[in-house]
């Protein structure tokens, strides 16, 4: 059994390749992109609370 090897991906190919207004959330890691799920609501009303503290 064979195993295709990924390409790997530099910052600068994947910051061209998926831009931030996609629509999407990508991250690279160790030169693998992946896709992230969207956040729920629960992360974005911690991160409100979190910055109405520090203004």
């Amino acid at each position: 059994m064979t195993q295709a090897l990924r390409k790997l991906v530099r910052f600068d190919e994947f910051v061209a390749k998926y831009p931030g207004n996609s629509g999407k959330r990508y991250e690279l890691y160790d030169g693998v992109v992946i896709e992230m799920s969207q956040p729920t609501d629960e992360p974005k009303l911690i991160n409100y609370q979190i910055s109405i503290n520090f203004k």
